[in-house]
């Protein structure tokens, strides 16, 4: 048998340079490109009207039945400045569960922290730079560690940090209990082994860190936690620049992500008269949806119930080339066979409809439809 390879076969990212957040040249900078909830969008082909109009109405009715209105979007969401839009719709009430990748996580974060994002990747990969910024990988990290250890999930871990504008490193007595603690709470006490080698190792002292976030009013994250309203991160171990950093656990990650999924499960199962709005997240929300809904399913069947009615809205930028509202699926030697994000929910039962557009322009046209 071969012995397990030993950490010199693994990158040390300990050997990293990180340069400060303040020096990255950015794309993306608030308040320039925020976008206002009440700027007009473009219009759409009278089709596409149409079909606002049958999402804002099914909205309507969820919201009035007290069914969930779950959106899952992908990082654009959050790079194209539609955070304050965003914070429209959950004040108002419409949206009751959102998710996001890493990636959404990060840029929310770092323009709530400089009002900028977006760094230039073709430059910065060439440089060897791509990624390595300090204080979002410090401070994210450490925001994760601190929430596994509270029992936060990975959004909830952030948006705390955000909202409370910094930490709470718990004292090193206090998580020395925790991790003695092993037999009544294994999970706690794990994460506080993590959370203390982690503190002790980037000599990171006990009690309040003040973390400023000058734009936390443009954060997402941070507007769902304070108005209660779960907004969940499904990330993957690599996508994201967070993990370069030395301070990165991948059981704090595992642990926080976890808990995501599952609040995400729970809300799949209550989606029976519900919406289920995807907007442009191409493979994680059609992947994370199928694994909830089934695992919903599962448990409602046990009590002899059902989870239908549902009606789900996919929005992308790709025109597409199959009607997928009948449910059936086109041959696999048809390229719409591949588009996951359509072929996945045409697979989920309720009522699937596509709608090619730029998110700015969906989610405006929605917000103004729904506050008419």
């Amino acid at each position: 048998m071969s012995a397990f390879p030993r950490e010199p076969a693994w990158l040390d990212r300990r050997a990293l340079r990180f340069r400060p957040l303040a020096e990255r040249k950015n794309k993306v900078s608030f308040p320039r490109d925020a976008v206002s909830p009440d700027a007009e969008p473009r219009p759409l082909p009278p089709a596409g009207e149409a079909l606002l109009d049958e999402t804002a109405g099914r909205i309507r009715a969820a919201r009035a039945a007290g069914r969930p209105v779950m959106l899952t979007m992908g990082a654009h969401a959050i790079k194209n400045g539609l955070g304050p839009v965003l914070i429209s719709l959950i004040g108002d009430g419409w949206l009751t569960h959102l998710a996001t990748n890493g990636a959404g996580i990060i840029h929310d974060w770092e323009l709530a922290y400089q009002g900028a994002t977006s760094e230039d990747v073709r430059v910065n990969v060439a440089l060897g730079e791509f990624g390595a910024w300090e204080e979002t990988g410090r401070f994210l990290n450490l925001g994760l560690l601190i929430g596994a250890y509270r029992g936060f999930g990975y959004g909830a871990s952030i948006g705390a940090l955000i909202e409370d504008e910094g930490l709470d490193i718990p004292s090193r007595p206090e998580l020395e209990a925790a991790a003695r603690d092993f037999a009544r709470d294994a999970d706690r006490a794990a994460a506080a082994v993590d959370l203390v080698s982690a503190l002790e190792q980037f000599s990171i002292p006990s009690g309040p860190m003040r973390i400023l976030h000058p734009g936390k009013a443009w954060s997402v994250q941070a507007a769902a936690h304070r108005l209660g309203v779960p907004f969940t991160g499904h990330p993957m171990i690599g996508h994201d620049i967070i993990y370069e950093h030395p301070l990165a656990s991948g059981s704090a990650i595992g642990r926080t992500a976890m808990r995501d999924f599952l609040c995400y499960a729970e809300g799949a199962g209550r989606l029976s008269g519900g919406v289920y709005l995807s907007v442009g997240s191409a493979v994680m929300s059609p992947m994370i949806f199928e694994k909830a809904l089934s695992m919903a399913r599962n448990i409602a069947r046990q009590r002899g119930e059902t989870i239908e009615g549902h009606f789900m809205l996919v929005v992308d930028l790709a025109a597409s080339t199959w009607d997928w509202s009948g449910g059936a699926e086109p041959p696999a030697d048809n390229p719409a066979y591949y588009l996951r994000y359509c072929k996945s929910f045409s697979r989920m039962g309720g009522t699937l409809r596509y709608l090619s557009a730029d998110n700015r322009d969906f989610l405006l046209a929605l917000r103004r439809r729904l506050r008419g």
